[in-house]
């Protein structure tokens, strides 16, 4: 696999860093995650549970190895700073300024190893007035203004479904840590790698600033081209309740399907690009999806070259036959499902272990047969 060889040190919790070290554990590194005693990572108690750990735990900790270290602890610290020794890549999450005084800040562990890779994660990054300030993925989402992009029908801001901060802040860490791992050949030096989940949500946006960074004003969501201001881009009611989007602005898809259902006549409209003069199309839609199940719907746009999608609940969503012809659920010795590897190499793909780590499971295996977990 494509990083076996390369063991991960990683002190992050929650999600961001664990979703980082999860894509380098299915593709061959050895991950050891280190725990704080009692608990451990706070997402061993978050939500359902179908296992020995919640589902929550085990979707973002699969294949890693557990240790438990207090690293308030004089001598458990410097068993962290000689692992760290061996280790090629450093992860962790804490609120800027804790591994410092915990003894294990960068600088403390470059000097034991220059090779290695230290990324941090954090709300708004190392520096700057907010530094320290706590912040989960919504408050990013907040401060950044995409929820100021995210509206209901209501015109208030709707809640995401998925913590979009939390997912970009790990996918733009493990590109950091990548990169770094790359120019590591030729220098024979690590680095240090400051992720704020901030940062990272305002870089996401950048098809969506247009107007902001052209005129200085606030898009409306209702008449920007992603937001809600173009009929072939939004959702629509089918009869029995269910929901299609219509996810395809070429004008190739737009004549395909206003033609097929009759009214080739309103396509100019949607050619003079998004904004409120595509009411009557979006009026037109609305009333002919109204017309039939979301299965007929589907049966029949499938037949038309029209850029369409089913809304699936989670469960239908599971079930897709793209996701089960592609192995991206899996299941384990148990039967539990798991979700696949998103990347796929056709060389040495990934080998996703299954198995999520007890608390302080590996800790006598990694720092050494004589030493204990700690409770």
């Amino acid at each position: 696999m494509k990083l076996e060889g390369i063991r991960v040190v990683d002190l992050s919790v929650f999600l961001p860093g664990p979703y980082l070290t999860l894509a380098m554990a299915d593709h061959g590194a050895e991950v050891i995650k280190v725990e704080a005693p009692g608990e451990g990572d706070p997402g061993r108690h978050i939500g359902l549970s179908d296992g020995p750990s919640t589902v929550f735990f085990r979707n973002l900790n699969r294949g890693k190895k557990s240790v438990v270290l207090d690293l308030k602890m004089a001598e458990q610290r410097e068993a962290l700073l000689a692992l760290c020794e061996t280790a090629d890549v450093f992860v962790e999450s804490f609120r800027p300024g804790t591994m410092d005084r915990l003894g294990v800040g960068y600088d403390a562990v470059r000097a034991r190893n220059p090779r290695i890779v230290y990324c941090s994660i954090s709300a708004f990054g190392q520096d700057g007035e907010f530094r320290t300030r706590p912040a989960h993925d919504l408050a990013l989402e907040a401060e950044s203004g995409l929820l100021s992009m995210t509206l209901g029908r209501d015109g208030a801001p709707a809640m995401p479904g998925i913590p979009a901060a939390d997912v970009l802040a790990g996918l733009q860490g493990l590109s950091g840590v990548l990169m770094a791992l790359l120019r590591r050949e030729t220098t024979g030096l690590g680095d240090y790698i400051d992720i704020g989940m901030h940062d990272v949500t305002v870089g996401a946006m950048l098809n969506i600033l247009g107007p902001t960074l052209a005129e200085n004003r606030q898009p409306v969501p209702a008449h920007e081209r992603t937001t809600g201001g173009a009929a072939f881009y939004r959702h629509y009611e089918t009869s029995d309740g269910r929901y299609l989007v219509l996810a395809g602005q070429e004008p190739k898809f737009i004549r395909n399907l206003l033609a097929a259902l009759g009214r080739p006549d309103l396509v100019e409209l949607c050619l003079r690009g998004p904004g409120p003069h595509q009411k009557p199309v979006v009026d037109f839609l609305a009333a002919e999806f109204r017309k039939r199940t979301l299965a007929e719907w589907s049966d029949y746009l499938a037949t038309l070259d029209v850029c369409y999608g089913r809304v699936n609940s989670l469960p239908e969503a599971l079930e897709h036959p793209s996701l089960l012809a592609r192995g991206m659920i899996r299941r384990d010795e148990s039967g539990r499902r798991h979700i696949g590897p998103p990347i796929r190499f056709r060389q040495e793909p990934a080998q996703p272990q299954l198995r999520e780590p007890l608390l302080g499971e590996h800790t006598s295996l990694v720092l050494g047969t004589n030493s204990k977990p700690l409770e």
